[in-house]
């Protein structure tokens, strides 16, 4: 067992997940290492089914944990943008190959995401 920061992880990988676990963060961290200068709303529209709720919590996690950075453009309207870290761009091998499964494994059940890319947000 591992201790850390008051925590139990059981391994290396359970720390890791403690960062990215769960269905949005990675998901949020994927588009932000592709999209650089993303504002909420951008955000929020490239992840069909999220709450607002839910995605203002996990950039706010992502943020704290120090894999994303939030830049305020102005108070009145808010407008904000985010960007990965470089702790968060550390991810960018995981996303490829998540990534890179995906496309084959869309692949091989008749579906050519990178032909019909333009398809899909």
């Amino acid at each position: 067992m591992i201790r850390l920061n008051n925590k139990t992880y059981t391994c290396p990988v359970d720390v890791t997940l403690s960062f990215i676990g769960g269905k949005w963060k990675i998901l949020i961290l994927s588009h932000l290492n592709i999209f650089k200068d993303r504002g909420f709303s951008e955000i929020r529209d490239n992840l069909p089914g999220v709450s607002e709720k839910m995605l203002v919590q996990q950039l706010k996690e992502l943020e704290r944990d120090q894999l994303i950075e939030k830049k305020v453009l102005s108070l009145k309207p808010l407008r904000v943008q985010y960007n990965l870290t470089e702790k968060g761009r550390s991810f960018t091998p995981l996303f490829e190959f998540l990534s890179g499964y995906g496309v084959s494994y869309l692949k091989e059940n008749g579906i050519d995401y990178i032909k019909d890319q333009h398809l899909y947000k």
